[in-house]
């Protein structure tokens, strides 16, 4: 146990990182039923693909949450008193899940109210979201900050194979409607853990005052907003057309279900536990750039498969695991590497916000733009693209990687238990 975590009265790593990772789990259930499952649906009625990729402007609240991050912050870490996590945590839990129900209510096809929805479910997600990574880096003391980004990628990967594998089992098998109901009440279990938590001691005093000033007043700060845009686009532009690529390339949502659920779950998180060993004995640059370079491969790959035609599924299945869980879990493990240590656990809730806003505006952008230019010039192009661009994007990706964010970490790099000073 460690002795920083038992002193704030905030229990043992293990328990804050069980109860941090059922949020992120839920978080991306919430993600891939939006960015994975609904698109694949959507094609398997008939939609066109320009339609299809509106439903990433779902992505916008996550994109422009660092608006309300410095309030929500503030909020959560009052001058005196406890943290308002779980408060933060309750009330957007029930908005999503309530919103879940709501859209299974509505058939998949009426576009305009479902977008409506998951917009509104996509501002709770996110705002719980802020909450969950300010409670994660302030609460775990830097030696255990490995233990909290592996909670949020392998929880990412566990997520999404829920809402995007799971759920369009349950689509394929049952109906809509009570796939959405059975995701809403697994969002509601999964936050259990977090809620039942042991809450900060009561006489903390804060002197710090959260603001994106301080953050963006940081020069390695800036750089790593950049670092996530280009980091995003290289690695996620490519795939927000990989579902519809499958199922027009023959596979039924049964199928694809399984290969999201069962296969995107066993190689994504396979690939986050072995991106973690890797930046751990060769550091978080080294791993971003093989990713990168491994992302090139598959993309071109998939973008010659969509040119060619009528190619097997045996070969397909694998590349689509290796891009879209694989070499993303790899990767982003990485790059999240980077987030934690830029992180101020003083305002770590707007520190995170403002990097992961870099990455879901970029994921946003090209999200609706592959389903244009997929729609238009074919999935040949949309990959090929893609491809080209991680090419052209490594220099700068290189540069600005070269530098260790460590040494602007010295003057901020402080514990959880100097950030909250005890009376």
């Amino acid at each position: 146990m460690s002795q920083e975590s038992s002193q704030r009265g905030l229990g043992s790593p293990a328990a804050i990182v069980l109860a941090v990772g059922g949020l992120y789990v839920g978080q991306s259930i919430i993600s891939g039923v939006t960015f994975t499952a609904l698109p694949s649906v959507l094609r398997d009625h008939g939609v066109s693909l320009d339609y299809i990729g509106l439903t990433y402007l779902a992505v916008l609240p996550w994109a422009l949450k660092f608006l309300w991050a410095p309030a929500l912050e503030r909020f959560r870490l009052p001058e005196h008193g406890p943290s308002r996590s779980r408060s933060i945590v309750l009330i957007g839990g029930l908005v999503s899940a309530a919103g879940l129900i709501l859209a299974g209510l509505i058939a998949p096809t009426n576009i305009w109210p479902i977008m409506a929805i998951f917009m509104v479910i996509a501002f709770a997600a996110s705002t719980v979201d802020i909450a969950c990574d300010g409670h994660a880096v302030e609460s775990l003391h830097q030696k255990y900050h490995g233990w909290g980004n592996a909670a949020q990628v392998g929880g990412a990967y566990l997520g999404a194979a829920i809402g995007s594998g799971v759920f369009l089992l349950i689509v394929a098998q049952v109906d809509w409607t009570w796939a959405m109901i059975l995701m809403a009440v697994l969002l509601g279990l999964l936050g259990l853990p977090f809620l039942l938590s042991p809450a900060q001691k009561p006489e903390a005093v804060r002197l710090h005052r959260p603001s994106i000033r301080e953050a963006l007043g940081r020069v390695e700060m800036r750089k790593g907003l950049l670092l996530a845009a280009f980091y995003a686009a290289s690695q996620k532009w490519g795939l927000f057309m990989l579902g519809p690529f499958l199922i027009d390339a023959g596979l039924d949502l049964t199928s694809l279900g399984a290969i999201n659920g069962a296969g995107g779950m066993i190689v994504g998180v396979a690939c986050a536990l072995l991106g973690g060993a890797c930046v751990r004995a060769w550091g978080a640059g080294p791993i971003m750039i093989l990713a990168l370079i491994l992302q090139t491969a598959a993309l071109s790959g998939l973008g010659l498969a969509a040119w060619a035609g009528n190619t097997t599924k045996s070969l397909l299945v694998p590349l689509a695991l290796a891009s879209s869980s694989g070499i993303l879990a790899l990767g982003f493990v990485a790059l999240y590497a980077k987030f934690m240590e830029l992180s101020d656990p003083r305002q770590a809730g707007i520190d995170f916000t403002l990097l992961q806003c870099a990455d879901a505006l970029v994921s946003m952008i090209g999200g609706v733009g592959s389903g244009w230019i997929a729609q238009h010039f074919g999935f040949g192009v949309c990959f090929g693209v893609a491809a080209a661009f991680t090419v052209v994007a490594l220099p700068a990706i290189v540069l600005l990687g070269r530098r260790s964010f460590s040494a602007d970490r010295e003057d901020n790099s402080l514990s959880p238990g100097v950030a909250v000073q005890q009376l």
